[in-house]
């Protein structure tokens, strides 16, 4: 089993609903995001699955959440822009891009250099 980890970040505001400190105003971040895929067959040049193609499935992931106000970009119109929703958003949608040959594992996302939050399903 192999297990590839990317790197990719944004930049973007929210605002929480209901919670009850500072993080209810407007603020951004600048998000980190880290991503982990496994997979255990290996193509006819070695690779289980090129970093590049998924640095590029990443950055489509992320686009459109980039420079962005998160409480107007769907889904978060509808639900609150947390890091937690955030992770598993970016799980889902980075799930539906990588093909058969591998699965995402896990998302992290980092809202500060000492914050971070983990997806990861079934656990």
């Amino acid at each position: 089993m192999y297990d590839l980890m990317i790197r990719g970040h944004f930049d973007a505001a929210h605002s929480l609903h209901g919670y009850p400190g500072e993080c209810r105003n407007l603020h951004g971040h600048t998000w980190d995001v880290e991503v982990v895929v496994r997979g255990s067959e290996l193509d006819e040049v070695g690779i289980v699955y090129d970093f590049k193609t998924l640095k590029a499935d990443l950055q489509a992931v992320l686009e459109p959440l980039d420079h962005a106000y998160l409480n107007d970009v769907p889904p978060f119109d509808r639900s609150n822009p947390t890091a937690e929703n955030l992770s598993r958003h970016i799980f889902d949608r980075l799930s539906e891009r990588v093909g058969p040959r591998v699965s995402v594992v896990e998302v992290a996302v980092w809202e500060s250099p000492v914050a971070r939050i983990t997806y990861r399903p079934g656990e």
